[in-house]
């Protein structure tokens, strides 16, 4: 199976990114099925019912969440009608799951949603959940296993893949907004640390850059908001797994309309 992964999607550069070039994508390069990160898609906080719909609409196959899941109220019905994920370390006493299961490509595909625990909200302790989960997916027979890891640090991350390396599929994470060069693949494990956003790319994290400069200079906090023009970025990765391994996977970054570029993940041997 071939699948492909976006990470946060912010605001409406994010989504007008995904709408103009994710069917093209999906179809030049074979893809069977799409994950993407949610968690910033309606201005940058959280996720509405009409944007939901626009998503999917867009050739989206499951959305992923993170610490903004819950800005938007409206969010909550969603979790019974739609293919939505909340991070999965979240009490049992919360809506929603952080796992689901698909039929792709004439196999079993687990989609994994945990969020981290530095600068975040309190949860469950995540790496615990991750080994239980995939312990929990293996004894049901699914082997390939993707996850959506959403944490601010970088060493919460690379400790996720020492611990799960040759037992799932891929490992991305999110949340940063930044992405980092180290997509490999490890053990039969795709893995890297952050794919960066899907958004405006020439200011601070998808956001307008005067109030993160204001904070930064003098300490006053302000409310984010969405460039209403700005360059913007499409960042996707797209894996092949086959019995729980990932065989190939590459990073493919859209600039606007103008141009693309295409990385290989290095397979450490």
């Amino acid at each position: 199976m071939r699948i492909a992964f976006i990470g946060d999607i912010v605001g409406s550069p994010g989504r007008d990114m995904i709408k103009k070039h994710l069917l093209k994508i999906k179809e030049e390069y074979g893809v069977d099925f799409v994950v993407a990160n949610y968690e910033n898609a309606s201005h940058g906080f959280g996720l509405t019912l009409k944007n939901c719909n626009e998503l999917v609409s867009y050739g989206i196959d499951v959305m992923s969440g993170g610490n903004h899941t819950w800005d938007k109220k409206d969010i909550l019905p969603l979790f019974d009608s739609h293919e939505l994920l909340r991070p999965h370390n979240y009490p049992d006493e919360v809506v929603g799951t952080g796992c689901k299961v698909y039929e792709v490509a004439g196999e079993k595909l687990a989609v994994l949603n945990l969020m981290g625990h530095y600068s975040m909200p309190y949860t469950d302790n995540v790496f615990r959940c991750a080994k239980k989960s995939v312990e929990d997916l293996h004894s049901e027979g699914i082997k390939n296993i993707f996850i959506d890891f959403h944490a601010e640090a970088t060493s919460e991350k690379r400790a996720m893949l020492m611990l799960l390396q040759g037992e799932v599929s891929g490992i991305i994470g999110t949340h940063t907004h930044v992405s980092t060069d180290d997509f490999q693949i490890v053990d039969g494990t795709a893995y890297m640390t952050d794919i960066g956003l899907s958004g405006c790319r020439d200011n601070v994290i998808g956001m307008d850059k005067k109030v993160p400069l204001k904070q930064f200079l003098t300490g006053v906090k302000g409310h984010f908001d969405i460039p209403k023009k700005c360059k913007k970025i499409l960042q996707i990765a797209i894996m092949d797994f086959c019995g729980g391994v990932c065989t190939n996977a590459f990073k493919l970054k859209y600039f606007d309309e103008q141009r693309v570029l295409k990385t290989d993940a290095w397979i450490e041997i």
